[in-house]
């Protein structure tokens, strides 16, 4: 079998999948054609010059950067181009046609799925493990209903009703992967002050604690806690999330969130850069067991129910 063959071989399964994957599927669409490109023994300036594209469409494509995937023509002409053979080529067309099914979160308006967060959500529907650390926030998808709406308020307080419902429904929509039958492993870090920030209300706190150490007990989540007196904790400054997709070739990629935008990290020496980051972090931080502990004291402590 060919490496090309061996490739697609492994593609096959994602025919399958009963939820659209548009995020996935344009990535794996894309690190295929740069194989096969590979393959034929160009680069991606002569192919993209022989085919009629400009080096920046090529890269596009490749990348499955965008809201939509390639075009079926731009495609066919890029495997007529490289010899790719027909079946491996009736398999990649086949994953582009479900590339370009809606995934849930694109039903949502663009204001409130920019182009970069439209991105994210697809990103951590298809990953096999996500790594998080948030300094303000308990992480989104450990969110609870109550928390993602003080977030919300406290963050745009002047959005009318319907659109803070709209965006406290699309938080708990997202939360659901932690739920399905096939979650990704999630390993959050969060900062102790996060637990102290009052937040909506106290009750609203104890709530989203309590949900906290349920989640924690699950195995597929785990969760530390970085303690207030850890002085020189190698923290980054911003949020981060780390996406790593299990065996089909793709990079991981970082997610460095800010106000109004956010940048997607994929080279592998700046990745990897981060991955120690959050391994060193770990290491300062509680454990998970310590973790637990910590939150249930916190919850007794500070938000106790006659308090």
């Amino acid at each position: 079998m060919s490496a090309a063959s061996h490739r697609i071989s492994r593609l096959e399964p994602y025919l399958d999948r009963s939820e659209p994957a548009p995020t996935l599927l344009k990535m794996l669409v894309g690190v295929q054609l740069a194989g096969f490109r590979e393959d034929a023994g160009l680069s991606q300036e002569q192919a993209a010059r022989e085919i009629g594209f400009s080096p920046a469409k090529l890269s596009r494509i490749e990348s499955g950067k965008g809201r939509r995937p390639p075009t079926e023509k731009d495609v066919r002409a890029l495997l007529t181009r490289y010899g790719t053979d027909p079946y491996e080529a009736s398999v990649l067309l086949k994953l582009l046609r479900r590339a370009g099914e809606p995934g849930w979160w694109q039903r949502y308006d663009k204001r409130l799925m920019p182009e970069w967060f439209d991105r994210l959500v697809g990103l951590q529907e298809a990953a096999a493990t996500i790594r998080t650390f948030e300094i303000q926030y308990v992480p989104g998808l450990l969110q609870t209903a109550a928390y993602t709406r003080a977030v919300v308020e406290r963050g745009l307080p002047n959005v009318p009703e319907a659109e803070v419902f709209r965006r406290v429904e699309l938080r708990k929509r997202r939360t659901e992967l932690l739920h399905r039958g096939d979650p990704p492993q999630l390993w959050a870090i969060i900062d102790e002050s996060v637990l102290w920030r009052v937040l909506g209300s106290r009750d609203v706190m104890r709530e989203q604690l309590a949900h906290l150490v349920t989640m924690a007990q699950r195995s597929h989540v785990t969760l530390q806690i970085v303690p207030l007196d850890v002085t020189n904790a190698s923290a980054p400054a911003i949020p981060v999330t780390y996406l790593r997709f299990g065996g089909v070739d793709l990079p991981d990629v970082v997610y460095l969130e800010h106000i109004r935008s956010a940048n997607f990290l994929e080279d592998q020496d700046e990745t990897e850069e981060y991955r120690v980051a959050l391994d060193r972090l770990a290491d300062e931080a509680l454990t998970p067991r310590e973790s637990l502990d910590r939150l249930r004291t916190t919850m007794a402590t500070r938000y106790t129910d006659d308090e």
